[in-house]
Formats: C-alpha cells, sequence, structure tokens
C-alpha cells in the first residue's frame, strides 16, 4: 500500500478515498516540512514581541478586541478548543473522520498557518495508527469553518474526548495511549489553525461526489434495463441529435446507453411499436447528463477546496506579515453541495418515473406490477411505494441549506455558509438514491423476464445477470426489502458498473 505524501498542493480527490477507506498512509513532503517551520518561526516572533494579531494574541469572534498576555497564550488555544467542542448528534462515520484528518493535514501542509510541525505530526500519527475521533455531525454553521466538529477532533489530540480505536470506543487518553502517541499541549495559534477551516464539509461532500460518480454510471445502466423491458426506442440516443446541443453529460449518457444496449433484439427504432416514448425514456440522456455536468462542476470546486489554505489568520513568512481575512467562509462549497443535492436527487426522481411505467399495466403492456398471479400478490407494488417516498424525501432535503444563514458570535459572524448541512444533505439524498436505482434494476430484471433476456444488449445483459446471480424471479409474494437491500449493496460496492465495464469497455 503506497504512501500518499502532503505537500498541501497536489492531493486529489482518489487520495482521500485511498486514505478515508483504504486506510493507505500518510507523510509530509520535506518541502511542506520547510514551509510549515518557517511560518511557526514568525509567529513565535509575533508572541515575543507581543504584537497585537487576531487569534494570537487577541480572543476569538467577538472578542477579538480582547489582549491576551504571553503568558495565556496556551490556555487560550486549549480553552479554544474545548469551548468551540459543542458538536451534537450521531457521530460521522469513520471513513469521513480520516477524510477530515487528512483534509486538515494537507492545508496546514502548505505552510501558512503557524502551527509546529511537531503538533501537526501528531494529528499524522493518529491517522497513520487508527486513531479516529469521534466527530458529531451537527453542529456547524460553515463558517468560521467547521468550529465545532473539528474541535472534537482535536480534544483527541489533546488526550479529551472520545475516538474509535481498532473497533473500540474508547477515552481520547486511553486511544492515544493504546496507539502509542503522547497527547499534546497547544500553544499559540495552533487551536485555531486546526480547528478554523472547511474540512468536515469538504470531507462529506468529497466522499459524496466520489460515490456519485459511479452512481451515474449505474443509472445509465439501470435506464438501460428499463429501455429494454420496455421496448424503448433507440433513435432518441443518437449522437448526431446530441452533438447538436454539446452539452458533455449529455452526449456521455447517450453514448453509455447506446454502448449498454448494443447487440439488442429487444429495443426497438422509431415507428415500429410506437413512434415515440415518453420523457423517462426519451429524455434519459438530457436529464442524467445535466447531473453528470453538475458533478464535474462539483470536482473542480473540490479539487481546489482541499489543496487550499482556508484558516485565519494566515501567515506569509516570506513576509512576515498576518492577515486576518475570510478564507474559512464555506460559500464556495456550500453552494457547491447544494448544487449537488439537487443534481442527485434529479437521477432518483426520473428513476422513480421509470419504475412506474413497469409496474403499471396501461403503461407497460404487463403483467400489473410485474406478477402473474395479480390479487393473490402484490409483486412490485410497494416497491414503487418506497421509491417514491425515498422521491418525495429527497425533494426535501434538496431545499438549499446555503440559502439560510443565522448571525452568530454576537453579529460579528453576520452571515454563514451552512455549508455542512449541505454537504449531509447530500450525502443522505445520495444514499435514498441508491435505494431508488436498486428497487429499478429490480423492476426492470423482473420485467425482462416476461420477455427473452437472451436477447438483451451486451451491457444490460451483463447487468441483468448480477441481478439474477443474487436475487431469483419474483414467481410469488416475499419478504422484498432483502432483494432491494441486495442490489443497493451492488451498487455502493460498485459491482454492476465494474462487471458491465469489463464486458463492453468503459463508461463515461
Amino acid at each position: 500500500m503506497s504512501v500518499i505524501y502532503i505537500d498541501g498542493e497536489s492531493l486529489n480527490i482518489e487520495d482521500v478515498v485511498k486514505v478515508a477507506r483504504q486506510n493507505n498512509k500518510v507523510d509530509l513532503t520535506e518541502e511542506a516540512t520547510i514551509r510549515i517551520e518557517q511560518a511557526r518561526k514568525v509567529v513565535d516572533e509575533f508572541v515575543d514581541n507581543e504584537k497585537v494579531v487576531y487569534g494570537i494574541t487577541t480572543g476569538f469572534g467577538k472578542f477579538s478586541d480582547v489582549a491576551i498576555s504571553k503568558e495565556e497564550t496556551q490556555d487560550l488555544q486549549t480553552n479554544l478548543i474545548m469551548s468551540h467542542a459543542c458538536g451534537v448528534g450521531n457521530p460521522l462515520d469513520e471513513e469521513v473522520s480520516r477524510a477530515i484528518m487528512l483534509l486538515r493535514v494537507n492545508a496546514l501542509a502548505k505552510g501558512f498557518s503557524g502551527i509546529r510541525l511537531s503538533t501537526l505530526k501528531v494529528l499524522i500519527d493518529m491517522l497513520n495508527r487508527g486513531v479516529h475521533p469521534l466527530i458529531p455531525e451537527k453542529g456547524s454553521l460553515g463558517a468560521s469553518g467547521d468550529l465545532a466538529p473539528l474541535s472534537h477532533m482535536v480534544l483527541v489530540m489533546l488526550g479529551m474526548g472520545e475516538a474509535i480505536y481498532r473497533g473500540e470506543k474508547l477515552s481520547g487518553k486511553v486511544a492515544m495511549e493504546r496507539a502509542g502517541i503522547k497527547p499534546i499541549r497547544l500553544t499559540s495559534k495552533e487551536g485555531l489553525a486546526l480547528i478554523n477551516g472547511t474540512q468536515v464539509m469538504t470531507a462529506i461532500g468529497s466522499l459524496t461526489l466520489y460515490d456519485a460518480i459511479g452512481v451515474m454510471k449505474m443509472a445509465d445502466i439501470s435506464a438501460s434495463m428499463t429501455l429494454e423491458a420496455l421496448r424503448g426506442i433507440t433513435d432518441a440516443f443518437d449522437l448526431r441529435i446530441h452533438a447538436l446541443r454539446p452539452h458533455k453529460g449529455q452526449g456521455d449518457s447517450a453514448g453509455n446507453l447506446l454502448k449498454i444496449t448494443e447487440g439488442s433484439r429487444l429495443t426497438t427504432k422509431q415507428g415500429e411499436i410506437r413512434v415515440q416514448d415518453a420523457y423517462s425514456l426519451r429524455c434519459t440522456p438530457q436529464i442524467h447528463g445535466a447531473s453528470k455536468d453538475t458533478i464535474e462542476y462539483v470536482l473542480n470546486k473540490i479539487n481546489i477546496e482541499i489543496n487550499s489554505v482556508t484558516d485565519n489568520p494566515i501567515i506569509f513568512s516570506d513576509e512576515k506579515d498576518v492577515i486576518s481575512g475570510g478564507n474559512f467562509h464555506g460559500q464556495p462549497m456550500a453552494l457547491a453541495f447544494d448544487f449537488l443535492g439537487i443534481a442527485i436527487s434529479e437521477i432518483a426522481n426520473v428513476s422513480e418515473r421509470r419504475i412506474e411505467r413497469l409496474v403499471n399495466p396501461q403503461l407497460s403492456g404487463l403483467p400489473a406490477f410485474l406478477t402473474e398471479k395479480g390479487g393473490l400478490n402484490s409483486g412490485f407494488m410497494i416497491a414503487q411505494y418506497s421509491a417514491a417516498a425515498l422521491v418525495s424525501e429527497n425533494k426535501v432535503l434538496a431545499h438549499p441549506a446555503s440559502v439560510d444563514s443565522i448571525p452568530s458570535s454576537a453579529n460579528q459572524e453576520d452571515h454563514v455558509s451552512m455549508g455542512t448541512i449541505a454537504a449531509r444533505k447530500a450525502r443522505d439524498i445520495l444514499e435514498n438514491t441508491i435505494n431508488v436505482l436498486a428497487i429499478e434494476i429490480l423492476a426492470a430484471a423482473q420485467a425482462i423476464d416476461f420477455s427473452d433476456s437472451e436477447e438483451l444488449g451486451n451491457g444490460t445483459k451483463t447487468a441483468y445477470e448480477i441481478v439474477r446471480e443474487n436475487v431469483a424471479t419474483l414467481h410469488e409474494d416475499r419478504v422484498m426489502y432483502v432483494d432491494i437491500n441486495k442490489c443497493a449493496e451492488l451498487i455502493k460496492k460498485h459491482i454492476i458498473v465494474d462487471k458491465v465495464e469489463n464486458s463492453i469497455g468503459k463508461l463515461n
């Protein structure tokens, strides 16, 4: 397993996934080490000279006009962490905790924050040895950064708080002892440097975005299965149409649909059975493609953010200057993650409409609710209910968090981003969408069983066979949630996408 070298400049979303989910170890580059030490020297000079600098020799927020003596700077930083650790709710997953620590290390490695190298190495040791702080998911306003949740991360560095170590929930003190890591005592600027940033929202958003990329391919596969089950028309995916409206995602989805269904004897041409299909089939490239373009936009914003300085004040060691600015404000990511949630919710929205076309005999020409003995059996009746419920919930969750702001810190912080809420909502929307797609592929496979699976296209046949390897055809009613969960796992683990791509080549 390769080591990810941190330089503050070149981290990407694949690196985040490797560290968060595959437990790759990390280390600092020599260049990053030099920059960190140079910035620290400047902070030490400010403290020695008792220069008035926000967060170093002053209080925080509304207390920025309160001077702090040289002797009190250590207490100032420790008090900051303890007082700001006000998170509530369920703890974030361990993979998110790991991503948060990685992103904070990378931001501090840029050398504009003034933290001691020894302090940063403690955070790296925690990451490499598997000490995962318990970080409550709620309590961040997204400006000044993710103060409350990041404070819970730092508590463990101080031997406080709680952590998971080797699967066991422990006090921070015990977790650090078992991992052989000595807790630290913060000094000037360090507490602020560790918690004043956007790493919680960006960690959640990065992992959500990474998974959404795979889900977009899965959406094209599930749509292709439904298309074949309903004898859909492929003329609408002719690339000449999409070249006339050259949005990249739209063309990519149209190409995917043609590639997945290539060789099919179930799809039709316009006029053979009907002249045109309903929008949920005919406009799949336009709908899926718009979401793909959104994902590309969000990916670009994430790549910028994970390699940015997002704390305050910022130390310019060459000029020995310090500037109090607003890079901690999460607005660039809040808008992006709201957009991401909207884009993912639309994938569930159109998928549910395709499910309705599969189960409704007036629209499909198939047995009602895809069961041969309707009345005695309900078939896929309530599976569609569940999909509809998830889509309705997504519509509520897709309301943007970033349009709200509640002033805080006695109106010193009078506009906040709510970016972490936006990221969490996008994650929840993705989970719902995966379950809707799971229901669609189940229903599509059931509908295909009323035809001939041997006539499926090359990619669709592969997807159908994977579903049938895990879930049998529904001849009589059975407990359905088990089947839905199995298909959801196939999607989450990229099993269907990977096998389809191995069969027909990479999808866009």
